[in-house]
């Protein structure tokens, strides 16, 4: 979390004259009281409520600070010191006092392929220590890239203005429309999964226009330029690029696609042969004077590009480059101010709205198409169920048929068991008898032998006819074993 001195600035500070301005945030020169170090003071308007839109809010500005605290690199602006009051949030920078670097090039009377490589890398090293630490800038353009110094041989790059900068978290969802339409990449359009590619799509663009002093998407208007970028709409025009080299075009190409998968990373960028050779070639004389001319030629519409943007107010929502000249209309009175923010929010929403329809028609109908299939598919899937539904019913009243058959047969079963043991007592009665009688028939003694043994067959006999039925009837098997004279 970053932490704000709650102490007067002006106590530690000389505050000097404004360097620039944005909508919400002003740079001023100032001097550290006890080094005499000049620095430059950013002082960030805090919003004050929810409700209002003037202003930015903590989150953002706490973002912004968290970030610059972790970076310490040659070609990246550094962040000193952080103080706020009631108003404001005031970041104590290190002082970049050369100008932009297209201010520094259009003034020079011409350019070589060299000498943009050497500028170019210096970009470069400083985003790969960026996406190394997971960071994306999101705002990378001339605006955003000054000079340390320009009174050196060599310049050294400084990237500025991190208000836009997220730390980019391995599986987070992260998709946001936001930067200067001119530079955004076509995820940012499209409102699509955002990365660290979205920067170096950017520095496409910046070389670009660095090599032929034209800007390769703009438009008449932002949702031309939106749609010239979602489209990948662009071409190396020969007049401007007569005298570039195929390796310039390639490494503008490879940063200029829109497949995020395809384009290069800052590492592949380091390691193009255009960077790495930095335009060491051997020409004759003739060739030497006609890039030359080329080179001037090049230069003058560098220069013709920087005067232009200059003097434009282009809409976006950065806080260095948002209508520059933004704090003459707040010298106007309270309501008239109000209503021309009123208005031109309602404008620039309703450009936003038209640019993003336009840009979805495309998507729209392949929605339509892919629903048109997918009802197909529904529609098929109902018909089979239906058919399942309708053997399910078939099933149902099989099985109640067959539930009514056994409940039939388990009554008849019942039935027949029921008879079964009637006869079975009725038989045990009989046998019960019949072994009363056979008991009392027994001979009680020797003289009475005769007459007992014709007695008992004469009973047998009887009870043969009387068992007969019931052996007829198959009840009881044993029934017409043969009895013995035991009975």
């Amino acid at each position: 979390m970053a932490v704000f001195k709650q102490h007067n600035v002006d106590d530690f500070y000389e505050i000097g004259e404004e360097l620039g301005s944005g909508q919400f945030a002003i740079v001023k020169r100032c001097i550290e009281k006890s080094t005499g170090i000049e620095y430059a003071a950013k002082f960030i308007k805090k919003r004050q409520s929810r409700a209002s839109r003037r202003g930015v809010r903590r989150e953002e500005i706490e973002r912004e600070v968290d970030i610059l605290q972790q970076l310490q690199h040659n070609n990246i602006v550094e962040l000193h010191d952080v103080y706020e009051n009631r108003t404001d949030v005031v970041l104590i920078l290190e002082l970049v006092s050369g100008g932009e670097l297209f201010d520094f090039l259009a003034q020079k009377e011409s350019l070589s392929e060299e000498e943009a490589t050497r500028f170019i890398k210096q970009i470069l090293d400083g985003i790969q220590y960026l996406h190394s630490k997971r960071i994306a800038h999101f705002d990378l353009k001339p605006e955003n890239i000054m000079l340390l110094d320009r009174n050196v041989p060599l310049p050294r790059i400084k990237l500025i203005d991190f208000g836009l900068a997220h730390k980019i978290e391995a599986g987070a969802d992260f998709k946001n429309i936001f930067g200067t339409p001119e530079f955004v990449a076509p995820e940012i359009v499209n409102y699509e999964q955002l990365g660290l590619e979205a920067d170096m799509w950017s520095i496409g663009v910046i070389t670009y226009i660095l090599l032929s002093g034209a800007s390769p998407f703009l438009g008449d208007t932002k949702q031309e330029t939106l749609g010239n970028i979602s489209g990948v709409n662009y071409e190396f025009d020969e007049e401007l690029f007569s005298n570039t080299s195929e390796l310039a075009k390639s490494f503008i190409s490879q940063l200029l696609e829109k497949d995020t998968r395809k384009r290069m990373t800052i590492q592949d960028a380091l390691n193009h042969h255009w960077i790495t050779s930095c335009g060491h070639m051997e020409e004759d004389s003739a060739a030497r004077e006609a890039e030359k001319k080329a080179e001037q030629l090049k230069t003058k519409r560098l220069k013709e590009y920087t005067i232009q943007s200059h003097s434009s107010m282009p809409q976006n929502n950065t806080y260095a480059n948002f209508e520059r000249f933004a704090h003459v209309v707040e010298d106007v009175g309270l309501m008239e101010t109000g209503l021309s923010e009123v208005a031109e929010a309602r404008h620039t929403l309703q450009v936003d709205i038209e640019a993003l329809l336009s840009i979805y028609n495309d998507k729209e109908a392949w929605y339509k198409e892919e629903s048109e299939t997918a009802r197909k598919q529904l529609s098929q899937v109902r018909y089979e169920f239906r058919k399942v539904e309708a053997t399910r019913r078939l099933l149902q009243e099989d099985i109640k048929s067959i539930d009514a058959s056994l409940e039939s047969i388990s009554g008849k079963y019942s039935q027949r068991q029921s008879q079964l043991d009637a006869l079975r007592q009725e038989l045990n009665s009989e046998l019960q008898w019949l072994q009363d009688v056979m008991n009392s028939l027994h001979p009680e003694g020797a003289n009475g032998s005769m007459h007992s043994s014709s007695l008992n067959t004469d009973v047998r006999q009887a009870l043969k006819e009387l068992l007969h039925p019931a052996c007829r009837m198959e009840l009881c098997p044993k029934a017409k074993q043969p009895l013995t004279e035991s009975g």
